[in-house]
Order: C-alpha cells, then structure tokens, then sequence
C-alpha cells in the first residue's frame, strides 16, 4: 500500500485535532502546521487534562475527533 497524504488545501477540518482515549492516557495529535510537537501524550489525571485543554486552542484547534474503545471517554470530554 502506498501513502498518498492530502494537500493542506484539500482538507475537510484543517483546525481538528484527534484525541485517542485510553485508561491512563490520551495521545493527541493536531495539524504538523501549528505546532513542532504536533503529537503528545497526557495523562490522565484532572491537571493532565486541563493541561490538554490549555493546548488544542493555543494550536488554533476548533474540531475535535475522539476514539475511544472503553469507558474512558467520559473526563476527556468535560475539558
């Protein structure tokens, strides 16, 4: 399989950002025009989160896309 990546031009939600949900951990990743480190991993603890919630609008993000294949969705959402 060969990778073809989109144009910037070309995206749907070029200011999203996508959230994966786990028990201890929530890796999130936003557009690689906004910021050098443009994937990072939060914990999961109340600081951690409000650390994630002061980021994705400092990287201009205004969509979010969240996976999750347990409960744990429920404190990301609250941030």
């Amino acid at each position: 399989m060969v990778w073809q990546f989109r144009k910037r031009e070309d995206e749907v939600f070029p200011n999203a950002a996508g959230i994966d949900v786990g028990a201890s951990s929530r890796w999130v990743a936003v557009p690689r025009h906004v910021s050098d480190d443009s994937v990072r991993e939060f914990g999961a603890m109340t600081d951690d989160l409000n650390a994630m919630a002061d980021w994705l609008p400092g990287c201009g993000v205004d969509t979010v896309a969240l996976e999750s294949t347990g409960v744990y969705l429920d404190p990301g959402v609250r941030c």
